[in-house]
């Protein structure tokens, strides 16, 4: 036997119909539901054989929990020891080196000083910065935004300097990436599973939520199409993510990749829309049913292997 545990927060609609789809299956013994975990213990198994988490990167608790499961055995999707690493700065500078096309991006250091931190901890900083270098290279229009935030919080289109440095402002404590605009004719979602299936969806960013998954409108050419698959499957392979989506910006056939570090992303049918709620629930608990069922790895325990465990 083999349980598969769900771990969850607000969602309403995937982790159930993804815990029922798995039990429908019957598949070999292999069973699902929905995780509970109390006070835990170290190096003490979970009791689970596989757990597909939704939740963590919001809850630490969670976190360090999945990583003491993965010590003891636990297959986990997505990887906790490097979703705990990642950011998105990274994830842009990685997918330049893999030839995936990116708008520049420029790092920028915290406007407020972190708490606990003085101007002497920032000694090592440039100051000014060479803002005339910055723009030149970015340009305008441009997007500041957090360096690993998501769910478009604290995300600001400027279209000058001045625009620039009021909501660099407002961004306080927070650290910051400002990334030239791709001006789009066309916008797509790529749900990517187990590093092998993926599933391109239209996506209208500028649309309420529930409105942005747009039906029954596939790329419009075939190597446009061929390419997002390609650029997904190269990116979450070299991130090791195994749920995630990959969202590209076409400007004049070519497809931007603007967001890509999404390992727990909107899976709920009030949003994706049946279609697509369906496709996400089936790649998903075939991933996890596989995982169940595949003999545990042997792990040594270093930095490295916990890295590359699934």
């Amino acid at each position: 036997m083999a349980t598969i545990g769900v771990l969850y927060g607000m969602e309403e609609s995937f982790p159930p119909a993804l815990v029922d789809h798995i039990n429908a299956r019957g598949a070999n013994g292999v069973t699902a539901e929905h995780l509970k975990v109390g006070g835990v213990e170290m190096a003490a198994p979970c009791g689970y054989s596989v757990i597909v988490d939704r939740i963590s990167h919001d809850i630490p608790f969670y976190r360090s929990f999945l990583k003491n499961a993965v010590l003891t055995g636990t297959k986990v999707i997505n990887n906790p020891f490097w979703w705990s690493a990642d950011d998105k700065f990274f994830n842009y500078a990685l997918a330049a080196k893999l030839g995936v096309a990116v708008p520049p991006t420029v790092l920028l250091p915290h406007k407020k000083l972190p708490a606990g931190t003085t101007g002497r901890s920032m000694r090592n900083l440039e100051y000014p910065l060479d803002w005339d270098g910055i723009f030149r290279y970015v340009g305008f229009p441009a997007f500041l935004k957090p360096h690993d935030g998501g769910g478009w919080k604290n995300v600001y289109k400027v279209d000058t300097p001045e625009q620039l440095f009021a909501a660099y402002d407002e961004s306080e404590q927070l650290c910051m990436t400002l990334q030239g605009a791709v001006k789009f004719q066309e916008y797509f979602r790529c749900y990517v599973i187990d590093q092998r299936k993926v599933h391109v969806m239209r996506y209208d960013p500028g649309q309420p939520h529930h409105l942005r998954y747009v039906p029954g409108n596939p790329p419009p050419s075939l190597a446009l199409g061929e390419r997002m698959v390609g650029d997904a499957l190269k990116l979450c392979r070299a991130l090791g993510y195994d749920l995630n989506t990959v969202e590209f910006a076409v400007e004049d056939g070519v497809p931007y990749a603007i967001d890509f570090m999404n390992p727990a992303p909107d899976a709920g049918l009030e949003s994706v829309g049946p279609e697509n709620f369906r496709w996400i629930v089936e790649a998903v608990a075939d991933m996890a049913i596989s995982r169940a069922l595949a003999p545990p790895a042997p792990l040594e325990y270093r930095w490295a292997n916990f890295l590359g465990v699934a």
